[in-house]
Formats: C-alpha cells, structure tokens, sequence
C-alpha cells in the first residue's frame, strides 16, 4: 500500500513538514473553500500541488498529491433539483481538470446534508486520551429537544426516547451548545459548516426523498461522470455512510457491502469503485471487512484503515474510534486482503497495484492534546497509528513473500 497522509491546506495545524517526519509517500487532499458545485480550476489544483510540494523552508517536500477527497457531490446533485445538471457539468470539467494536473483518484461521497456526524470530538478515555465518539442517547437529545425535528419521536423506541430526555434534563447549558455545534461541524475552510436553522431547512428539502429515490439519483450521477472519469483516467471511489445507519429521518444507502455491490452492479465500470473505510463500515456488525475486501478487491481504489469500538448492540449504535489495532475490526486480517489483491494486481500488470491507503483519524495523545487541531486528524495519533499499520504490513509481506517461493 502507498502510505498517505490527509492534508486540509495551509489551515492544517499538521503540516507538509509533519508529514514528511511521518514518513508518508503522499498526501490526500481537497479544495475546501471552493463551495459543492464549482468548478476546480487549473489555477486552484495547481496552487494545491505547489503547496504539497513545498516544505515550510521552501525546500522540495518530496510528497505528491495522489488522492482528491472528497471532490463533494451537492445537494442539488443527489435531490436532482435547481441546477443540479449544471454542477454535473462542473464536476466532469473539474474531473478532467484534475485529470491534467496528474490526479487518477477521487474519492467522494453520497450522503444527504451531513457528512460525517459525532456527539463528542474529544471524548477522554481512561488513559487521558481524548476521541470521537457517538453516542447514541446524547444524539437523540439532540434529535428531540434540540433541533426539534418534527417527528422524530416516531424514529426511536420507548425506551431510548426515555434515556434521551433524562440525559437532556441533567445536560448543562454548556453541554447543550457544544453538542449543537459538533454535530454540524465542519471541515476546516469549508465554505458549508451549518448553523441549526440551517440544518433544519436542509432536512425539510428531504421530506419526499427517500432511499430508492437517492440511491436512484447517485446512479444517475454516476452514469453521468464515470464515463468522463475512464475517459481522463481517474479512478472514483465512494465513501461509505459514517456512521452507517440512518439519522435525521435521512436516507442512507451506503453502509453495506450490499449497498456497494448494488452500485457496482449499476454502473459496472472499473473506475467506478469504493473506498475501503474501515471504521465507517467497521461500525455495522453485518459488514465482514476482510471477507469485503476479498470479494470487491478489484473495484478498491483506496483504503481508510481505522477501527471503531461498538459499545451497544444493534442499530444504530453508540461507539467511540478506537485505536488501529484495537476495536471490532479485525486489522490484521483485512491488511492481509489487502496485501493480497496488492500481489493479484500486480502479476496481472495493473498499474494501479499499490493502492493508496492513509491511517483515518486517531486518537489525541501527548502533545495532540495541546495542539488543538483538526477533531480527528492529530499528528501524533495518526502517527502512532501509522507506525502500528506499517509494522502489520512488513510482516505480512515478509511472510506472504515466503509462501509465495
């Protein structure tokens, strides 16, 4: 696997020169300020590459941009709605934009209004680490007595609904801020971080979309930009649903491996592909990470490797992101897939062999703690995380090279 780093720009208190000392070989990065529906620019991909390649001292970095993520999908797009055949023009002109620059993957993702959605950023464990953290009972809290989405009560059982309204009534006006703005928090420079008003209009304009209609729509979407992506080059990958199960009454209808294979099937080009992300998948009991790997190996075009820890049974769930060797995934055997459809691709003389892979999130250890970066992405955690993933991938090569003389 090409190990890589992600990169949120010149913002990112982690930077080129951290990631170097990482040892990564490349970046993952996007052009966060430039809203869903414009139009990637020459000018804006070339000025990120520089960026990229360049160490604080202005000496080569030695790092390529190898994976766009997330080249965002808009809502117009998946409502098919306003002028969403426009942003499908912009997304094709941006495709081969990128396409010229040298970029071969775009990950992006389908889900409605909300990217990913966590309850706690900084949730401290027993060792004085801090993570992200779903919990269950705080969301419905929110759901209910928060955001008031009208309705909502018909989504949750009894007992839960019971649970949420004596969390809220013990929550202090402190608490009760935060949660408001941590489930609608953003990436850093984006342009869409949401206030609740506006959390509450876009979850209006979902009233009548319901998941056949969006998984409709994505296919649609695909149908239009895949082809232009095999013509220029690119290799597109979808981001599964985090956390996979439905909130806010939104449909979500990428948080399976069946989802996956309905959308391969759909659009059954080789670019159209998946992103392997181990946590956001990790987090449904139903999904087999090894087992999916091995089966859909061929249409992986890039790897998120984290681990997530279920801490209640059924869905949805709560659960907190664990470290990358602990929680419910079993790491090892899914880097040995991995590994393993590495060596398939290989002797078959695919240039696509070594598939990018980043270590996803991380725990905020040492001077993360201090640091106060990007919820998620700290250095020294995805450090720790990296080092932990390279050490599993020496030693299966070493021994899958042995079983292969």
């Amino acid at each position: 696997m090409k190990q890589t780093w992600r990169w949120f720009g010149p913002r990112d208190l982690v930077s080129i020169d951290d990631i170097c000392q990482a040892g990564a070989h490349g970046v993952v990065s996007a052009l966060h300020h430039i809203a869903s529906g414009a139009v990637w620019t020459p000018d804006e991909i070339a000025k990120r590459h520089r960026e990229i390649a360049t160490m604080q001292d202005g000496s080569p970095s030695g790092l390529t941009w190898d994976v766009v993520e997330s080249l965002p999908v808009s809502e117009a797009i998946k409502r098919q709605v306003g002028p969403w055949r426009d942003h499908i023009a912009a997304y094709k002109e941006s495709l081969r934009n990128l396409a010229d620059s040298g970029i071969r993957i775009v990950c992006y993702n389908f889900m409605p209004v909300l990217d990913w959605t966590r309850t706690h950023l900084n949730w401290r464990l027993s060792n004085g680490a801090t993570c992200m953290r779903f919990d269950l009972t705080d969301f419905v809290a929110f759901d209910l007595f928060i955001l008031a989405r009208p309705g909502a009560e018909k989504d949750y059982p009894t007992e839960t609904i019971t649970a949420a309204k004596a969390r809220f009534a013990e929550m202090p006006a402190a608490r009760r801020e935060e949660l408001e703005r941590t489930v609608a928090f953003g990436l850093p420079g984006s342009v869409e971080n949401l206030s609740l008003e506006d959390l509450r209009g876009l979850l209006a304009t979902y009233a009548e979309i319901d998941a056949d209609t969006l998984r409709a729509n994505l296919v649609a979407f695909l149908e239009e930009v895949v082809p232009v992506a095999r013509e220029v080059g690119i290799r597109m990958c979808c981001h599964p649903d985090d956390p996979p199960f439905a909130l806010l009454g939104l449909p979500r209808i990428m948080s399976t491996e069946a989802d996956y294979a309905f959308v391969m099937k759909a659009v059954d080009i080789p670019e159209n592909g998946i992103t392997l992300c181990s946590g956001s998948l990790g987090v449904h009991p139903g999904n087999d990470l090894p087992g999916m790997m091995k089966r859909w190996g061929e249409r992986v075009h890039f790897i998120h490797l984290r681990n997530t820890t279920r801490e209640s049974a059924g869905l949805p769930c709560s659960f907190h992101e664990a470290e990358h060797l602990g929680g419910d995934t079993d790491m090892v055997a899914l880097i040995e897939q991995i590994l393993r459809e590495e060596a398939r691709r290989k002797a078959a003389g695919r240039d696509d062999w070594n598939i990018p892979m980043r270590p996803d999130h991380g725990q905020d250890i040492l001077d993360d703690l201090n640091r106060k970066g990007q919820p998620g992405y700290p250095a020294i955690g995805r450090l720790k995380g990296l080092a932990e993933l390279r050490g599993v991938m020496t030693a299966l090569s070493a021994r899958l090279d042995q079983l292969a003389e």
